[in-house]
């Protein structure tokens, strides 16, 4: 099974954070929808709510899995993408891309650095298939 990661983003197990000064764009890896399999509905976080690492920033459900997501970082969601809400399947179409769920204004720059780079993403998820 092949896993698309691309090389300048940030990862935890399920979910990819690409940042951009004090802000970060989140949305979930290939290997994280691999496992939900097609999104049929997504609960989006409300711009202004504040996430921290750890708790939950979204929900997603497919035909037969239903789950909230953890946020790999913490701060203000200051954007969220609404066109998910008329077509969740986005997601799955192009996670890297189109298919983003939020964007974040950090409030710890330092939990980056807790995160997986291109090459431990890509030794985890070979571990793990």
């Amino acid at each position: 099974m092949k896993m698309e990661l691309p090389k300048n983003l940030r990862y935890n197990e399920y979910v990819w954070v690409k940042v951009e000064g004090k802000k970060a764009t989140l949305g979930m890896t290939d290997y994280g929808l691999q496992q939900i399999k097609e999104i049929v509905f997504i609960e989006l976080p409300k711009v202004g709510q504040s996430v921290r690492k750890g708790e939950e920033f979204t929900v997603l459900e497919s035909v037969k899995w239903s789950g909230r997501i953890s946020s790999p970082i913490s701060g203000k969601v200051i954007e969220v993408h609404e066109e998910l809400f008329d077509d969740p399947s986005t997601i799955n179409r192009d996670p890297y891309g189109e298919g983003w769920i939020c964007r974040i204004e950090l409030s710890d720059s330092n939990e980056l650095k807790e995160l997986m780079d291109y090459g431990k993403a890509t030794k985890w998820v070979e571990e793990n298939l």
